[in-house]
């Protein structure tokens, strides 16, 4: 069982004088699709809270550098300036403490007269030379718990799992243990588990032994084709009796996958989003839900989900709890960007992404 304690939020105090006493929001039509009006209202990573009619109403599904509309039903939703369309009510405001109706809310899971835990505080300046025990036991104890009680943990993922046995056996078995409900890559991881697969190869070394292989550069492009010739991943996992590595176990497991396509790109793979706004879109659909977000050895990535990703998720019955948002590489500049880009909720750590689910899965109980 986790002894993992859930933070409680604290709403603000809306009978407050600057609450009862700030005016109602205001907002303007939008004049076309993709063109909101000037002085609209940029959102963060925080609650934020607009008074409508009177009341103080929470926008409750966040993410930075969007807009807030007010719906027909007198509901808030967040949306990206770009999927605007023509006629909706975008609200207006550039302050934060109730002047214009906006309030942002950037203390709802500290108890009064303690500091937040050290999960959901500024992480900054993080190094090598950080003690990062404390920190994998925290996360070992939130994954038990988010498996206990129903959340959705995501992981973002870089191709270097795909080049390590180990690392491709570790995710493999947090998946099939249910520790995986979504997951977002490129091309490049994708096609290089199944060219695990099927070949044992990765850009045409052994994921174990790493001895490059006879014509190994080729394996990959291989690979791109006979899944293009299956026509899907699954139907090729089906063709060629494939079961082994990640892209198999989150098919196997039905966890969703958002693979975004890069102008580099071999293949690419048919599931592969090329459309750059498709792409973000599918994988916002994916951080929709999610309660913890592990981003591992991908800087783009890392920074594009930090910043679709809130620092809280309303739950269905109402309850708000925090969400966990981790970022782990060998670089410790590509940590310490995330929180540059500000998305200051972020846990770093710095080590070999490899040893780190090894060592995750371990600590889990999910291999030896």
């Amino acid at each position: 069982m986790s002894v993992f304690e859930m933070p409680k939020y604290h709403h603000p105090d809306f009978t407050q004088e600057m609450f009862v006493n700030a005016p109602d929001a205001k907002y303007e039509e939008a004049e076309k699709d993709g063109v909101v009006p000037e002085n609209f209202h940029s959102t963060s990573i925080y609650p934020e809270y607009f008074k409508i009619s009177g009341e103080w109403k929470l926008a409750e599904e966040s993410r930075m550098d969007s807009c807030v509309v007010l719906c027909e039903d007198g509901c808030l939703a967040v949306v990206e300036a770009r999927n605007i369309k023509k006629g909706q009510k975008v609200l207006l405001g550039r302050t934060e403490r109730g002047e214009e109706g906006v309030y942002l809310h950037c203390h709802g899971f500290e108890e009064p007269g303690r500091k937040l835990d050290d999960q959901f505080v500024f992480r900054q300046g993080r190094s090598r030379e950080t003690s990062f025990a404390r920190d994998y036991d925290k996360l070992f104890e939130l994954l038990k718990y988010e498996k206990e009680h129903g959340g959705k943990v995501v992981w973002v993922m870089g191709p270097a799992f795909s080049f390590d046995a180990d690392a491709r056996a570790a995710m493999q078995a947090l998946v099939e243990n249910g520790y995986v409900q979504g997951l977002l890559a490129g091309n490049a991881l994708a096609t290089h588990d199944l060219e695990g697969a099927l070949l044992h190869t990765a850009l045409g070394q052994d994921i174990y032994t790493q001895v490059s292989q006879p014509n190994g550069h080729y394996n990959h492009l291989d690979v791109l084709n006979k899944v293009r010739r299956s026509g899907s991943i699954p139907q090729f996992m089906k063709d060629y009796n494939l079961n082994d590595g990640i892209i198999c176990s989150c098919i196997n497991n039905h966890v969703p996958m958002a693979l975004a396509g890069s102008i580099r790109d071999d293949g690419p793979l048919p599931e592969v989003i090329g459309d750059a706004y498709k792409a973000a879109n599918a994988m916002r659909d994916i951080v929709r839900s999610a309660t913890t977000v592990i981003c591992l050895a991908t800087m783009l990535h890392t920074i594009a989900v930090g910043n679709m990703t809130p620092s809280f998720r309303v739950l269905e019955n109402g309850e708000i709890r925090p969400i966990y948002l981790y970022t782990v590489d060998a670089d410790e500049f590509v940590v310490n960007k995330l929180l540059d880009r500000g998305s200051l909720s972020a846990t770093t750590m710095i080590t070999n992404v490899q040893d780190f689910i090894t060592l995750v899965a371990k600590g889990l109980g999910v291999i030896k």
